[in-house]
Parts: C-alpha cells; structure tokens; sequence
C-alpha cells in the first residue's frame, strides 16, 4: 500500500510539473541577468541550473539524443528549463519544511547518490575504455562468425598510396564504371585484366581487413579506401548469396553495450574479491550476473529476467531472422 501511495505520489508530482511548465508562460524579463555566465541557464532563489543540466534532462526525457546540439535555441530548451526551475523549487520548499533531515529521507537521498555515481562510473568507462580501437576489434571478431557460410562477389582495384585510391573513389561512387577504373589503374596483375573481379569468395578466407570491409559494405556499394599488407584498395560488394552481417554502425550499440557491461562485471568482481560483504542470517552476497554460456547462446531470456552480455567468442544478438537479400 506505501509503495502503490509513493508511486502515485510520483507520478502525480511528474505530472504537475510537466503541467506547470506546459501552462507557463516563458516570459524572461531579463534574459541576461547581471552575474550570469555563459554556462548558468537560470538562478533559483540564488541556485543556478546550468546549461548542461538541461541538456542531459532533455536526454533523459528522450527529447534528443546524447551528444545532439542542444540550447536556448531549440524548441524544447525552454519547456526543459521550466520543469527543471519547478522541480528545483519543490526541493528547496522540501528543505526548507525539513523534509530532508530524517533517517529515512536521509537513506533515500543516498541510495540516489550512489545510483549516480554507479551511472558517472559507466559514463567514464565509455569514455575512456569503450575506445574506437576496442569496437573496431569486437567488430572484426563478429563479422568472422557472422559470415562463416557467407559468399560475395567483389571486385577491388590497389593502389601504392592511400592519395591515388582518394583520387579515383569519387569517380567511381559518381558511376564511371568500376571494370574500366580497375583495368586503368589497378596494380594488381592477377584481377586487373578482369577488372578487379575476384569472382565468387568467402570474406573469411581474405587477408584482414577485407572481411570486415565487406561486411561493411551493403551490395552495389564502394568502400572508402582501406589498407592490407598488399597496399591501398577501394572495394565494390556486387552480390551476395547469403544474408549479409550488421554494418559496424548497426552494431555499434550492441557492441557498446557490450564492453560497457564487460567492464563493470570485471570491476565488480574485483570489488567482491576485496570487500567486507555481512549479511543477516539466511542471506548471502550475490554474484554478478554470468555471461551467456555457449549453449544459451540464441536462446530466449527468461520471462522476468534480465538479458545478459554473450561471450567474446559468440555473435552479438543479431535480431530476428532475415531472408536472404534480393
């Protein structure tokens, strides 16, 4: 019953806001006040609301994506900013009531504080660990699973230099045919003849990064050019005879994801092995959460469960079946 009242009370404080700022007319007397920088969006009763917390509401509403351009120009900044002085205005009138110092408010107000210094941890491993380089390498890894039975047909032309190759991807992406780009200036002697064709292959028996460029590349597409121990190439997927792998903007997230939680698992780990962890009678420390194990590997989660990350040699979820392309 307390908790069906808290939700309610929730929600209905939720709503209040959300109504207050619809119903607010975004009236500013002064736009500029004195003492303002350029990083303070507004100061309540001598507190200021930055720029940037606006920013990240309007992420967490999910009125815009992370990183988007986000200000006092766009058409959702100011409903943001009002909900954000309404919400500050409740809380100051809750401290100034006293509703902050008991045991029990006391308790809540940390549990919050440490649920976002969990979230700040997992912002900073993105940051710092989620390179590009580590994405790119988890990309290689699963584009070789994903095309274990593929088969492409792809025609290349090599170059000596990364220049030469940036100098004729324009005129190829522009419609000048491909066969007679390669016959002019591919050094390769064994495809030029044939204009750059390789026929039919299986990208996993290529030298890297030929699989991972191929998966990359949708059919009746060019790759920007890429370098192989034999020098500089750009690549023409013609047809495939399998349904391709996810392009690495497609998996991005997954991969994301993926580190992310990898890393926090290993921190976690870490943590327990070196914590004093007491629990009452009857309870006991819990485990991270395993990683999916080879057999549960395309399985469905459990009704009420959590999804878990796969391991480093499976494929990423890769969604429902697809028919083959066109």
């Amino acid at each position: 019953m307390k908790s069906s009242r808290a939700l309610l009370l929730g929600l209905c404080v939720s709503l209040g806001l959300m109504a207050a700022a619809c119903d607010t007319e975004f009236t500013n007397p002064a736009r500029n006040p004195v003492g303002f920088d350029a990083s303070t969006a507004a100061v309540v009763n001598g507190e200021p609301i930055y720029i940037s917390d606006v920013e990240l509401e309007a992420v967490a509403q999910g009125r815009i994506e992370a990183g988007e351009a986000f200000g006092p120009d766009h058409t959702e900044y100011q409903l943001v900013l009002e909900q954000l002085i309404d919400q500050r205005l409740l809380a100051q009138e809750a401290v100034r009531r006293g509703l902050d110092r008991s045991p029990s408010a006391q308790r809540r107000l940390e549990t919050a504080r440490e649920r976002l210094l969990g979230n700040f941890l997992m912002e900073d491993l993105v940051a710092t660990e989620v390179t590009d380089a580590a994405i790119d390498q988890m990309y290689d890894e699963q584009v070789k699973l994903q095309q274990i039975d593929d088969e492409v047909r792809i025609r290349h032309i090599l170059f000596d230099t990364k220049e030469e190759a940036e100098a004729v991807l324009p005129r190829a992406r522009n419609g000048e045919d491909f066969t007679a780009l390669a016959f002019e200036f591919s050094k390769d002697t064994r495809t030029r003849l044939d204009g750059g064709s390789f026929g039919w292959v299986s990208p996993n028996e290529m030298i890297d990064p030929f699989p991972s460029v191929i998966a990359d590349t949708t059919v009746g597409e060019i790759s920007e050019p890429f370098e192989s121990e034999q020098g500089w190439h750009i690549l023409k997927v013609e047809d495939r005879r399998t349904r391709p792998p996810k392009t690495k903007d497609e998996m991005r997230p997954e991969i994301v994801t993926y580190l992310t939680f990898t890393k926090i698992s290993q921190i976690l780990r870490d943590l327990r092995t070196n914590a004093s962890i007491e629990q009452r009678d009857g309870g006991r420390a819990l485990e991270p959460p395993p990683l999916v194990e080879e057999d549960d590997a395309g399985a469905e989660p459990e009704a009420g469960g959590e999804d878990t990350a796969p391991q480093p040699d499976e494929t990423l979820p890769t969604g429902e079946d697809e028919g083959p392309s066109e």
